[in-house]
């Protein structure tokens, strides 16, 4: 509705995951730098947590981006909700599999001899699993046993589980506790803090075209970044419906009103005084490691500290891993 008003060429604040999009915050930058080192390295389980919409499965797919193709083959399991036999074979086929045998035997003999053609080819195999949190404990166990295909001293395929916070209670239990043992790498995302807010928006307001800065008042960012709790798939919903909102007026200016309006139509002002209550009056997430240290894991500090300018830029150490950056051409 008002992107040609704008001179947008495309919607600024979509709700699907466009990793060239994606606001790079240090600990958002050390996710990806994690999950890149983990894969390379073939550290086998690796753990992605954050609260729903902080953008794990943006970071996912700039992940897979960013690694080359010459050296890795993935495979990208979005809706686990599944029995043990469809995951299996919804690996299979997403690995490039035309046809998945019934016999579960069968399965796991070509999914082994893949791995190790994989690995003659000097490539690199990985399973990333989105949502993981909605995983059946059997289905978990089946990921365990994935884990066992592997050569004396290395993994012939490295899995990512990329899920929300509920997933480090599900892995605190004591039936869970060898899939526990078995992460080497934890990584969380917290979500933003209320002064990236504003380089959020500006960024994702350039990228869709715009040549002019983005309409908001520094009031309306001051609501957004206290209603939104700083989770950017709620700043996306604010921004656009405020935007809506806000366009019927001469001239559109985006105010605080405008956001208060948007989130009573979203139902967002109540869900953030519950979750103030339910943080003794502050709405924030704690990242968590659980018991990563004594499990032997490596757990990366997360921070959501501004980012400075140049935020699109990766750590230097990633180039020297051989990761492509195309993306930010």
């Amino acid at each position: 509705m008002y992107e040609n008003h704008f001179g947008l060429t495309k919607h600024p604040f979509s709700m699907t995951p466009e990793p060239a999009l994606l606001y790079m915050t240090p600990g958002h930058r050390e996710a990806l730098a994690g999950l890149a080192y983990a894969i390379l390295e073939r550290k086998g389980f690796v753990l992605l947590a954050g609260e729903a919409g902080t953008g794990k499965s943006t970071l996912l797919a700039r992940t897979l981006q960013c690694l080359p193709a010459s050296r890795v083959v993935s495979s990208v399991i979005l809706n686990p909700t599944l029995t043990e036999s469809e995951f299996l074979e919804l690996a299979m086929l997403d690995f490039g599999f035309a046809n998945v045998p019934a016999s579960k035997a069968q399965r796991l003999v070509q999914l082994q001899e893949f791995l190790m053609r994989v690995k003659q080819a000097g490539k690199i195999a990985v399973l990333v699993i989105d949502e993981a949190h909605k995983l059946a404990p059997s289905v978990l166990e089946e990921v365990r046993l994935l884990s066992n295909l592997e050569l004396p001293g290395e993994k012939l395929l490295q899995i990512v589980l990329a899920g929300q916070d509920e997933i480090l209670e599900m892995l605190d239990r004591p039936e869970l506790r060898q899939f526990s043992q078995r992460i080497s790498v934890r990584l969380a995302l917290s979500p933003l803090v209320p002064a990236d807010i504003e380089q959020y928006v500006a960024l994702r307001w350039a990228k869709a075209g715009a040549k002019a800065a983005p309409p908001f008042t520094s009031e309306a960012y001051a609501e957004v970044a206290q209603l939104s709790r700083g989770i950017p798939r709620l700043v996306n919903a604010l921004c656009d419906n405020a935007l809506t909102t806000a366009f019927v007026e001469k001239p559109p200016v985006v105010g605080a009103r405008h956001v208060r309006e948007a989130a009573r139509d979203l139902g967002l002002s109540r869900s953030v005084n519950e979750a103030a209550a339910r943080n003794g009056g502050v709405a924030v997430m704690a990242a968590r490691t659980g018991n990563a240290a004594e499990n032997g894991a490596v757990p990366l500090r997360t921070s959501a500290a501004p980012e400075p300018a140049g935020q699109a830029n990766l750590p230097g150490w990633i180039t020297a891993l051989g990761l492509t950056r195309r993306e930010h051409k």
